[in-house]
């Protein structure tokens, strides 16, 4: 006979506990890593495909999307780029094996200031998902949070029925941006934020509640509730598990595997710590109007910045 319920919950790991009320999504490129977790979801990124890339397990999916390249034929640049885009495409369809849920495949982040390349780059990684027997239902396109790659995730998701997952997104004007194209998923990240005050203000340590990392995804995570927003705000991007545990109650959270493994080992009490809280309605109006927060340095505001005009151009106010 099983234990008691209420023995059972003290013997609850924080990642079990965490699972009750949000989506964990494994942020890795090495699948065999994913069993023991159990994610729905998973997340790739270029830097984390060339660290699997390189381990002896994967070098058969590496041979075959190198093998692809050739095949195509083409000048050297073109082979290497489709034998690139096969092997995101390859890892993807293996990760699908381990996860009920979907992968998320990144378009390069060379591309963030050209729609029209990035909508391309996203409809030719579905077709190669397509002849590896994996349906677009089960694939989030990662786009860079631009202005530019705000309006191709618009077009993927309303005209191909494309699902997007926007990504270096540091800001909360981005993240009302994507929400008003309507994508199915932003990836607010946490650690690079925090990383930017550590290295430009005198304050070195933050409580996990006061991290401006979590600060900014759960003014983001508010915003969506309060106002009916459907797009899922998945927190990303985390230096340690205390701004996991202070994000607990997000839709979803995407998480590296060494972090994952100390949330199966920490026995400590969990409870979800993000709510909706009111706003005035005039609150909404004027966001566009605020100055950019602190973080959003020269290399986070070029979002808002036109490949065409050389200026900003928002999208009309909410």
């Amino acid at each position: 006979m099983s234990g008691s319920p209420v023995k059972r919950q003290r013997m609850e790991n924080a990642l079990d506990q965490l699972k009750q009320f949000t989506t964990v999504v494994a942020d890795t490129g090495d699948f065999h890593a994913i069993d023991e977790y159990k994610p729905q979801d998973a997340t790739t990124n270029p830097s984390l495909i060339l660290a699997a890339a390189q381990m002896p397990a994967y070098q058969e999916l590496v041979e075959e999307a190198i093998a692809y390249g050739k095949r195509l034929g083409g000048a050297q640049e073109g082979q290497i780029q489709n034998a690139i885009d096969k092997l995101y495409v390859l890892f993807g369809a293996e990760i699908l094996k381990k996860i009920p849920g979907r992968v998320s495949t990144e378009v390069d982040a060379r591309l963030s200031f050209d729609k029209e390349a990035m909508v391309a780059r996203a409809r030719r990684l579905i077709e190669l998902y397509k002849d590896a027997g994996v349906g677009k239902d089960r694939v989030l396109i990662k786009l860079s949070s631009t202005w530019e790659g705000i309006q191709a995730g618009k077009e993927l998701e309303e005209q191909h029925g494309i699902h997007c997952n926007m990504t270096l997104l540091f800001s909360f004007a981005q993240a009302v941006a994507c929400a008003e194209a309507g994508v199915t998923l932003i990836s607010p990240f946490v650690g690079r934020i925090l990383d930017w005050h550590v290295a430009n203000t005198d304050k070195k340590v933050y409580e996990p509640l006061e991290d401006p990392g979590v600060r900014s995804v759960t003014k983001i995570y508010n915003y969506y509730k309060k106002f009916g927003y459907k797009t899922i705000v998945m927190g990303a991007s985390f230096r340690n598990t205390g701004e996991i545990k202070a994000l607990a109650g997000c839709d979803f959270l995407t998480i590296s595997p060494k972090l994952l493994g100390e949330l199966l080992k920490d026995g400590s009490k969990l409870a979800p710590t993000l709510s909706v809280k009111p706003r005035p309605a005039t609150w909404r109006r004027s966001i566009w109007t605020r100055r950019p927060s602190a973080g959003c340095t020269t290399r986070t505001r070029w979002p808002w910045r036109s490949s065409r005009t050389g200026s900003a151009s928002l999208p009309p106010t909410p």
